[in-house]
């Protein structure tokens, strides 16, 4: 199994490293809702969701995205930080959206599945919106970077984002 590893240059992969974004509140180690921090850890690669409209499936375990499929981000609801369908009162995000972003997204285990009311939701690798431009705690890749990895990457490789890049106070 090959895992992944965040340093400041990006993503390193296979021998092969890849530009990314972060979160825009930087990497912590006491990661809070709403904070828009990557979180510090050893997080393990357990899902993979796809656009089968857009895209290929690009491993065997990766489970398409529907148009019905959306994220809890509702802390307060029993569903939080799971894959949830419409019609859904909580909030939530749309997995199927009209941009290319959650084409192709890997779900960690960062407080999942058995969420924590407080720690921060849905913590995806995806596409970026541009050059590194930040996200609200997902890792987020070039698109033919993502796909290249989503090739590659096997169900339970680790991601390492250590905690010596943490921004804590």
């Amino acid at each position: 199994m090959s895992d992944l590893r965040l340093t400041p240059q990006g993503i390193w992969f296979l021998g092969r490293r890849f530009p990314c974004a972060i979160g825009k509140g930087g990497i912590r180690v006491q990661k809070r809702e709403g904070d828009g921090a990557t979180p510090a850890g050893i997080h393990r690669i357990v899902g993979m969701l796809y656009r089968a409209d857009r895209l290929a499936q690009p491993q065997p375990w990766a489970e398409k995205i529907g148009p019905q499929d959306l994220w809890s981000d509702a802390s307060e609801s029993p569903d939080y930080n799971q894959l949830v369908r419409k019609p859904y009162t909580f909030s939530h995000e749309v997995m199927r959206r009209a941009d290319p972003l959650y084409d192709i997204v890997f779900i960690t285990d960062y407080n999942y599945p058995e969420a924590r009311s407080g720690l921060g939701s849905a913590i995806f690798l995806h596409q970026w919106r541009r050059p590194r431009f930040p996200t609200e705690g997902c890792i987020a890749l070039r698109r033919d970077h993502l796909k290249w990895i989503a090739k590659r990457v096997t169900r339970g490789a680790l991601l390492d984002v250590s905690p010596s890049l943490a921004s804590d106070d």
